[in-house]
């Protein structure tokens, strides 16, 4: 009887642990072209969500809720180019969000494992794809050409923030995973060096891109009322639910398989077109959600091929030591990527 209850327990925290994170993960892409759309400051909008992160690692590992590396200046410096990097891939997709709708976001992250696929072969002396994996990258391809032909909302700021992503967030796979391996630093650890670093690199960019003038112009002719709540509420949303993929990810992926969760990602992209589609007009026409579907489906496809080969993963499926899509593996490698993909999507 006890036994029951014990595995009774573990059921409904495991299915609240899954159930939450697929709502972070399904809502965070929308959330954040909403906060995006009420602030329209993503370096600012960036600095806040790193702010609320780190903080709340913080004070968590202090309440004894969690346990992270302590945050020293040599690991610091070590850590440098990964969080720049970071830094990198959150500020142009902040920008795509800004500039473009939820489903193009969507088609370029799906994009990655084609990039990725060619970044291997031809920079790491990986074997060239199989025949189901290349197959499945054609049909990433073609979704995503026929997505742009469509896109009646092209503009070329859009697209080049949008290409500027899927070169900084395929570089973050192939190339920055393995720095930070080297690293040893646990789930937490890196989620606070990650966003403590990143929010110190954040005035840098406010600088070099003139936004600091855009919010002291907005803050001088506001005549000192300059609060709005909406913008309030869609920023403070950002940064909680930016806060909560890293817990729920951490957690989720600790609670069940590595293929439970797999599955429970590609249910979430379709949950956040659908949730987009449903909730205002800022989303593709049909036959671009059409290639869009066709899109996350190639990726799909390309997850099985390379799951069900039994060869050595590709640098975007191999664990590393660090990665922010949260789960609680307390110093075990884990995959950066996948953290990265959280905060984005």
């Amino acid at each position: 009887m006890s036994s029951m209850r014990v595995d009774t327990k573990q059921y409904f925290t495991t299915s609240g642990l899954v159930i939450g994170y697929a709502l972070c993960s399904s809502l965070l892409a929308v959330i954040n072209k909403f906060a995006i759309t009420k602030f329209n400051y993503p370096g600012l909008l960036t600095a806040l969500q790193y702010l609320t992160s780190a903080v709340g690692v913080w004070i968590l590992g202090k309440l004894g809720f969690l346990h992270h590396d302590p945050f020293t200046y040599a690991t610091a410096k070590k850590f440098l180019p990964a969080a720049f990097v970071f830094y990198l891939a959150i500020f142009t997709n902040t920008n795509l969000l800004r500039h473009a709708n939820v489903d193009t976001f969507i088609v370029f992250r799906s994009c990655t494992p084609l990039l990725v696929a060619i970044a291997d072969t031809m920079f790491r002396n990986q074997p060239c794809p199989s025949k189901l994996t290349f197959g499945s990258l054609l049909i990433i391809l073609g979704g995503a050409v026929g997505y742009v032909a469509t896109d009646s909302a092209f503009t070329l700021t859009a697209y080049s923030w949008a290409f500027a992503y899927l070169v900084t967030i395929t570089t973050e796979m192939v190339y920055i995973k393995h720095m930070v391996t080297n690293l040893g630093l646990n789930t937490w650890g890196f989620v606070l060096y990650n966003n403590l670093i990143s929010l110190i690199l954040a005035p840098v960019f406010w600088f070099i891109t003139g936004e600091y003038v855009d919010v002291f112009s907005t803050l001088g002719s506001s005549g000192g009322d300059w609060f709005e709540y909406d913008a309030f509420f869609a920023v403070s949303l950002s940064c909680v639910f930016g806060f909560l993929i890293s817990f729920f990810g951490f957690a989720a992926r600790k609670a069940i398989s590595a293929t439970a969760f797999t599955v429970t990602g590609v249910v979430n992209k379709f949950l956040t077109v659908a949730i987009n589609v449903l909730i205002w007009d800022k989303h593709a026409n049909p036959f671009g959600l059409v290639c869009l579907l066709f899109t996350i489906s190639g990726g799909v496809l390309y997850q099985q091929s390379v799951t069900g080969a039994g060869s050595a993963p590709s640098s975007a499926d191999k664990p590393t030591g660090n990665d922010n899509d949260p789960e609680g593996n307390h110093g075990k490698p884990v995959d950066i990527r996948r953290y990265k993909a959280k905060r984005m999507s």
